[in-house]
């Protein structure tokens, strides 16, 4: 019999729908069952393409012992933390604070008044390495809520308190000025793994935000030493494990500090900003392996992630079937040399060998390796590769392939947008640019209802339960953005006006300017979720800072200008204290202490010749968070198209920062010189 999952849209609560524990989605009703039963409720919070979540459902969810105890003496309650990042930050927040550590699968134990009073994360099935079974944990906490309530809800209480107690102080709520970004290069250059690059040790995640300040600081400075970490970074990353050198696309981490074993989830999240980070990193340097990337990865997105409806899916699974009905964590990319003389041969398959470093004794796990590239290109017959790789990637299409999450997350989306708008315009890819499009389009018919309220999830084109976040409205708005710079669409502005509107009515301390993670007429939770600093992606906080400067910048609206700075005061609190963690907070002080710059593109029309290279000139100018509006001379599609002339008849171009105007050019290296300055 199915539990109560069967009829939710989230993949991953799917995937327990038949498990013989008795699960309810999160809802009131589970806590009134809870409360009339007078059991506590084992909230589990994971996501589908989370291995060890994966794990801990085999061994214990889908063992019919377990499950009768669970049904016995509690209510069990399956998050997916991808629909309610809001749920999920509460009581990570309270796991992190009670173990010093945390991830998936989140295990915690609730009070039937949604109050945490003991945690973890994977319980084995048996005791091992120092940890109790998940039967021990599930006994020992039955036996203390039975014995010892008092003590239990007097933890639970103390706890809720604690967290209450938690709202952030960021100072004195100005924006970081050149001490505080300089402070911030210092504390990267020394966590800095000069190396292999990249920032910390094992496991090593892509620095994507951190990456996007490291090149807009350069463009504004001219610092080198900037650019280097950036481009040294990005080049480790594009030649190890964790980039699928045969389909493009990046893995979610390395489990080692050299980039060469990937958790081989991949992410939609992950490849839309490094998508970005690779394309501007091209823009700036004009890297090949850069362009390359950027074009790899922009193709894994729409080819294995897109969607029948237009949206971008979240994520691949890690896991595959092994051939033998096993399901393996990166069975599906893995080879041996044996396999790859099984698809080329001997002689093609020895300079595979070398090229992809694999090994005899291999690089993974049962002499299995993973592709990297480990010498520069240049040292092998590039068409020889060229053909080696398709082969091998006409054969790995053979293997049973990993499990995709179907669900479109509306702020991933918009990360995907932006990336795919600018991708497309930099290489003269329209496809790109549609691509983004219709995801933006999917976004507007599907997500957003009548008020401009986004809905946080949909899935084979119907929209979730669950309202939007404050990244959704910032990563769709910074999306918009982006497509509106590209396309000359002046819709675009209009609907991320709609959005940042909402960060502001619904999400933003009108004192203070901190912003919160759920609207003020959101569900009430144990505490509002309050986080500025970046996790796997944006912060939502320091997204909407973004996303609101950029606003302000095309339509000189003041109230969106002065939110954004008072949002970034955390990021002069934060930045030279953990600069890796506030990424994107700096890359936008970096636009503030620019301008940013405000283009305006205006010619006879969008298609003329003259305008086009005016257009894509201002789209490659790499200075920190420039706007891009362009028009027909006349048009009213944007704000910074009003009262912009041709100049002689001819298109031109002008350019604007802090309530300053340069003379306007119609010159293609004029322009190219200001956007540089």
């Amino acid at each position: 019999m199915p539990n109560r999952l069967a009829h939710e849209t989230s993949p991953y609560l799917l995937q327990h729908a038949d498990n013989p524990v008795d699960w309810w989605p999160w809802s009131a009703e589970a806590f009134e069952e809870a409360r009339k039963r007078n059991v506590p409720v084992l909230l589990s919070v994971g996501y589908s393409s989370c291995h060890w979540c994966h794990v801990m459902a085999h061994e214990s969810f889908e063992d019919q012992e377990t499950a009768e105890y669970l049904n016995a003496h509690y209510v069990s309650v399956k998050v997916d933390r991808e629909e309610r990042p809001d749920v999920d930050a509460v009581y990570m927040e309270a796991v992190q604070a009670a173990t010093g550590q945390g991830g998936w699968p989140m295990t915690v134990f609730l009070t039937p008044d949604a109050e945490p009073f003991y945690f973890g994360t994977y319980f084995p099935p048996a005791p091992r390495q120092g940890m109790p079974s998940f039967r021990q944990v599930l006994q020992g906490v039955h036996q203390a809520w039975d014995e010892r309530r008092d003590e239990v809800t007097e933890v639970a209480g103390k706890i809720v308190r604690d967290l209450a107690g938690r709202e952030i102080s960021y100072g004195d709520a100005q924006t970081p000025g050149e001490e505080e970004l300089a402070q911030a290069l210092l504390g990267l250059t020394r966590e800095y793994d000069p190396q292999r690059g990249g920032f910390g040790g094992a496991p090593k995640f892509p620095p994507s935000m951190v990456l996007e300040f490291l090149l807009r600081h350069h463009a504004r400075t001219g610092a080198e030493g900037a650019l280097q970490m950036a481009s040294d970074t990005c080049e480790r990353m594009a030649r190890g494990g964790i980039y699928d050198q045969l389909g493009g696309g990046f893995a979610r981490y390395s489990v080692d500090r050299d980039w060469v074993v990937p958790h081989f989830e991949k992410m939609l999240y992950d490849n839309a900003l490094l998508c970005r980070v690779y394309a501007h990193l091209w823009r700036a340097t004009g890297s090949e392996l850069a362009r390359r990337v950027a074009l790899e990865t922009a193709d894994f997105m729409v080819r294995e992630l897109r969607t029948n409806e237009g949206g971008f899916a979240s994520a691949l699974d890690a896991d595959s079937d092994d051939g033998t009905g096993k399901h393996v964590e990166g069975a599906y990319y893995v080879w041996t040399p044996e396999q790859l003389r099984e698809v080329l041969g001997e002689q093609e398959a020895d300079l595979a060998v070398r090229h992809f470093g694999v090994t005899e004794e291999g690089t993974f796990e049962e002499g299995a390796s993973v592709l990297q590239l480990p010498v520069r290109d240049g040292l092998s017959d590039a068409g020889k590769i060229a053909s080696i790789r398709e082969r091998l990637l006409a054969a790995r299409s053979e293997r049973p392939a990993p499990g995709r999450d179907d669900k479109v997350v509306a702020a991933w989306n918009g990360l995907a947008i932006a990336a795919l708008a600018e991708t497309g315009a930099y290489f003269d890819r329209p496809d790109l640019v549609e691509a983004a499009v219709a995801a933006a389009d999917l976004l507007v018919r599907l997500h957003l209802d009548e008020q401009a309220r986004l809905t946080r999830t949909s899935k084979d084109g119907h929209a979730g339960a669950n309202a939007g976040v404050l990244e959704d409205y910032a990563d769709v708005a910074e999306g918009f953005l982006a497509l509106a710079s590209v396309t000359g669409e002046g819709v675009w502005l209009e609907f991320a006006g709609f959005l940042v509107d909402h960060v502001l009515a619904r999400f933003a301390d009108p004192e203070s300017g901190s912003l919160y993670d759920t609207a003020a007429d959101a569900e009430r939770l144990i505490r509002r979720p309050q986080d500025p600093t970046d996790n796997a992606a944006p912060s939502g906080w320091t997204a909407a800072a973004n996303a609101l400067l950029s606003y302000a910048a095309h339509t000189g609206s003041e109230p969106h200008r002065t939110a954004a700075e008072k949002a970034l005061g955390v990021v002069k609190a934060l930045g030279p204290r953990v600069p890796r963690f506030i990424g994107w907070g700096l890359a936008a002080a970096e636009a503030v202490l620019d301008g940013p710059r405000e283009v305006a593109i205006v010619g006879p029309a969008l298609e003329d010749e003259g305008t086009r290279a005016l257009h894509r000139t201002a789209l490659l100018g790499t200075a920190p968070g420039a706007v891009v509006a362009v028009g027909a001379s006349g048009s009213d599609e944007f704000p910074l198209l009003s009262d912009r002339p041709l100049v002689g008849g001819e298109p031109a171009a002008y350019v604007c920062r802090n309530f300053t105007c340069d003379a306007p050019t119609t010159e293609v290296e004029r322009l190219r010189a200001v956007l540089s300055d």
